[in-house]
């Protein structure tokens, strides 16, 4: 069951933190205007690729496992096959992400499962760009 928008606003509204699963360094990609979309918002993006040190001007981080404790995670989105979702969910669960948010043709009803048992709210095959610009959610305010 796909989440109400009522549902997709109070995950938008509330997150601050994002960590892009599979975000690209390449400005062509998907996952790379997407982030930049997030970032322009406001949020805080924390890249997760082991093939990079940096994206958009951030850390990038091999797995979600190695981003630091202290960086709190609102919300994991994901841009990896389908078929791999299942370790980044488990690896989102130990997080204790807020939310999982698969992107635009990823979907894993069981690795969903196994999160929204847990009480973590995923949403399934859409794009959270697509999604925060239809919704009108603003940009968040950041501190001076």
């Amino acid at each position: 069951m796909q989440a109400s928008d009522a549902r997709l606003r109070e995950l938008l509204s509330g997150a601050r933190t994002i960590a892009v699963v599979g975000l690209s360094d390449k400005p062509e990609r998907d996952s790379n205007e997407v982030a930049r979309y997030l970032k322009s918002q406001g949020y805080r993006i924390v890249p997760v690729n082991p093939m990079l040190s940096e994206v958009l001007g951030e850390r990038a981080y091999p797995s979600l496992d190695a981003i630091p404790a202290d960086i709190g995670i609102d919300i994991v989105d994901v841009f990896r096959r389908s078929d791999q979702v299942p370790p980044v969910v488990d690896a989102a669960i130990a997080r204790t992400a807020k939310a999982i948010w698969m992107q635009l043709g990823v979907e894993h009803a069981e690795a969903a499962a196994r999160a929204e048992a847990r009480g973590i709210p995923v949403v399934q095959n859409l794009c959270i760009m697509v999604q925060h610009r239809r919704l009108k959610i603003p940009p968040i305010a950041r501190p001076e």
